[in-house]
């Protein structure tokens, strides 16, 4: 039996997939495999037979935050879309699965007359993604509203109040261990009326639309805001509006995106991404720090 055989076991298998099709920069080398489990006992037997046949996986989300390299991937891609998909509101609490948007997630929270999302109606990630990373804009993030994470670690699933994780400006815990698997979470929000929320989203959505090169393929902001200091800023100031290598560009619209104009490399981000670095440095002695996940170098 064949490894495609005996993965379709746990769920729907493809073959050979472009990780330029499942990352919003639209790069990548082939996968193996990609599997999307049917259930979260699937998720489980998955797990336990990759690691039996020291196969490597790497669980993705909309691959919205990601860099992954030219090379081939020798493993396994798991998607959960299939198994962690739950979206429910009982009164201000909401349960929500790891591969559900977080656009879709503000959006439905709006419409019930939920507050607390607004923040996440233009981060084009999972929940899962944002749990990982603690996404947030506008001065908030998910942490603020989490109060509980359902997780997959050490052969356990098991409920972890967010006490338990550890967070600060766009990172998490599970930033550390990389074998742990967000499920669910439960988030807290707020009542207010229908009509603010979405309007504080329509304002978001212009200023968006206004002031980031959403025609082209990114993974958002490429780098953190160092303490004191706006990226964007410091890149400007370095004079790299506009500055490519092949057909990656420092954004002209917004200087801490990077954008594939077409036909981009892995290689040729990662190399702007130094060159940035290097360039921001000399001018004031600022090391920018990635935000983006660098996956399969």
């Amino acid at each position: 039996m064949s490894y495609q055989q005996e993965l379709s076991v746990y769920g729907q298998v493809e073959t050979q997939v472009s990780l330029s099709k499942l990352t919003s920069f639209r790069i990548g080398g082939d996968a193996d495999y990609v599997v999307q489990p049917r259930s979260i006992e699937n998720l489980e037997r998955l797990i336990n037979y990759l690691n039996q046949k020291k196969i490597v996986y790497k669980i993705l989300g909309n691959g919205s935050n990601i860099l992954a390299s030219d090379e081939p991937y020798h493993g396994v891609i798991i998607k959960l879309n299939d198994c962690c998909a739950l979206l429910e509101f009982s009164s201000s609490t909401c349960t929500v699965g790891s591969a559900v948007s977080l656009i879709a997630l503000a959006h439905k929270a709006a419409h019930l007359g939920l507050s607390g999302l607004e923040f996440a109606s233009g981060i084009p990630g999972t929940v899962g993604g944002a749990l990982y990373m603690n996404a947030g804009a506008y001065k908030s993030n998910i942490y603020a509203l989490v109060e509980e994470i359902y997780i997959y670690r050490n052969h356990t699933f098991e409920w972890v109040h967010h006490s338990e994780i550890s967070f600060k400006y766009r990172y998490s815990s599970f930033m550390d261990h990389p074998d742990w698997i967000i499920l669910q979470t439960k988030l807290n929000l707020k009542r207010d009326s229908e009509d603010s929320i979405v309007k504080v989203m329509q304002e978001r959505q212009s200023r968006r639309l206004a002031t980031q090169p959403l025609n082209f393929p990114s993974a958002g902001s490429i780098f953190r805001n160092p303490e004191g200091h706006f990226a964007w800023e410091l890149i400007q100031n370095s004079d790299l509006r506009g500055v490519s290598i092949g057909d990656a560009q420092v954004s002209e619209m917004h200087a801490n995106y990077i954008i594939n104009k077409g036909k981009a490399k892995a290689t040729d981000v990662r190399a702007l991404i130094e060159y940035v670095q290097q360039r921001v440095f000399e001018r004031t002695d600022i090391l920018l720090k990635p935000e983006v996940e660098f996956f399969n170098f």
